[in-house]
């Protein structure tokens, strides 16, 4: 039993390690511009089918369609940009639902490209097991692991040391005194929108390398992006990963302990609880009160 627990927590974090890639580009477009971008998930799935068309047709590892998938996710990002920009009057309601018809328009997109089929990676060197002890995992879930804590990492230090990653930070903080310090807030909206959709594209095909991709689950994607982003809390990027990681081995140790069909359950239950003990998520700041 001991053993079972231990590998149903070794397989939590490697799946929190996946959902943190997942999240991390909604995080950084809703601290940058409140806007919630209904279409990420979707620019994640489109990335996984790239990841997909690149292993069947051209018989290569899927870790070689990342810069096809960063092509096709940051064009796709840069557009939604453009059409969310144009948006004067109520932008956080109509932004929500422009890019939910975005994201059912890549949907049906790829339901028509792709056919419904289920798709997941035949590469034997992504499916071989790696053995850590008593523990077990396959490469491509391991290796996703690794790539998620980088690119968290790089993140955190592109936001708090690169002047473009100041110029987010200060248009999320107050986008009339960036314009005073000069910046451009729009050029900054669409870099962070173009670098969601980098990030997109990784996520994408971990996922495909570590998981199985079909149309319909870029909405569900989008959903768990957004409950890690809040239970992280606005603007917090190590909160990103820490909410990802225990969303992850709730829904391991569900699975182990009770029954997959609570999985989803018990991590909407874990979602609203942090919501109500800590407003401001894990690692969101307390507003100031004047």
């Amino acid at each position: 039993m001991f053993e079972l627990i231990l590998q149903a927590l070794y397989s939590g974090l490697l799946v929190g390690g996946v959902y943190a890639l997942i999240a991390l580009g909604l995080a950084l477009t809703f601290g940058t511009m409140r806007v919630i971008n209904l279409a990420h998930g979707e620019l994640v799935l489109l990335a996984a089918y790239m990841a997909y068309v690149v292993e069947s047709r051209l018989q290569l590892n899927p870790v070689f369609a990342v810069p096809l998938a960063v092509l096709v996710a940051c064009t796709c990002s840069a557009l939604v940009y453009l059409l969310v920009d144009r948006i004067r009057k109520n932008r956080e309601l109509n932004s929500l639902m422009l890019t939910f018809a975005i994201g059912i328009i890549i949907t049906n997109a790829v339901l028509l490209i792709f056919s419904g089929d289920v798709r997941s990676t035949g590469s034997p060197f992504m499916q071989d097991a790696v053995q850590l002890g008593p523990l077990f995992s396959m490469k491509s879930e391991l290796g996703a692991f690794v790539v998620s804590l980088v690119l968290v990492l790089a993140l955190w230090q592109w936001l708090s040391r690169s002047w473009y990653g100041r110029a987010v930070r200060a248009v999320s903080s107050n986008r009339d005194a960036a314009k005073l310090m000069g910046i451009n807030p729009a050029k900054t909206e669409l870099i962070s929108f173009i670098v969601a959709g980098a990030l997109a594209a990784c996520a994408g095909v971990a996922l495909y390398s570590s998981s199985v991709v079909h149309p319909p689950l870029g909405h569900a994607l989008t959903v768990k992006a957004f409950i890690i982003t809040v239970l992280a809390g606005v603007g917090s990027v190590p909160g990103v990963l820490a909410a990802a990681l225990l969303l992850g081995v709730t829904e391991a140790m569900t699975v182990t302990l009770w029954s997959s069909a609570l999985q989803e359950l018990v991590g909407m239950t874990l979602f609203l609880v942090v919501l109500l003990v800590l407003p401001n998520g894990l690692f969101g700041s307390a507003k100031r009160r004047g």
